[in-house]
């Protein structure tokens, strides 16, 4: 599973040019799932994702995580995160999960964030969307299962 989050000051998800979900202070988080990712990889990463202190505190620090600047949530799903690009110019997505085991894992991040954070918008899972976003920093973590759950 890989997530790439993006601190950002707002972001919307937009599919057929009408806003599905937005956000304001927060992360905005594409999701990526393979074949062999289970709700136990899903629960750590969630856990990473809501604990990761990359808010400046009263000094400037990257101290302060999601829920004590009572950031909110904007999770996209994105296949291309398992884009593989080693041969020629066209990515191959065969390490891209299975549509239906990829869309039950993300419905499963969407319940169990919003079970801890009280805003968490959301795309729609394999639409052609369209997404806006006011990155802060730029800051843009990277975190793969295969990193974390060792």
């Amino acid at each position: 599973m890989k997530f790439v989050i993006q601190r950002v000051n707002s972001a919307s998800v937009s599919v057929d040019q009408k806003v599905v979900g937005e956000i304001n202070k927060g992360f905005l988080v594409f999701v990526g799932a393979c074949d062999t990712d289970t709700f136990e990889i899903a629960d750590k990463m969630i856990g990473k994702l809501l604990n990761l202190r990359i808010f400046s505190d009263e000094n400037g620090k990257t101290n302060l995580d999601l829920k004590s600047v009572n950031g909110e949530l904007l999770i996209i799903s994105q296949f291309t995160l398992y884009a593989d690009c080693r041969k020629g110019n066209r990515p191959s997505f065969t390490k891209a999960g299975n549509p239906e085991l990829a869309n039950e894992i993300y419905e499963y991040i969407l319940q169990k964030c919003a079970e801890q954070i009280p805003h968490v918008a959301h795309g729609i899972f394999g639409a052609h969307m369209e997404i806006s976003l006011v990155n802060d920093g730029p800051f843009t973590i990277i975190l793969d299962s295969g990193e974390i759950c060792k």
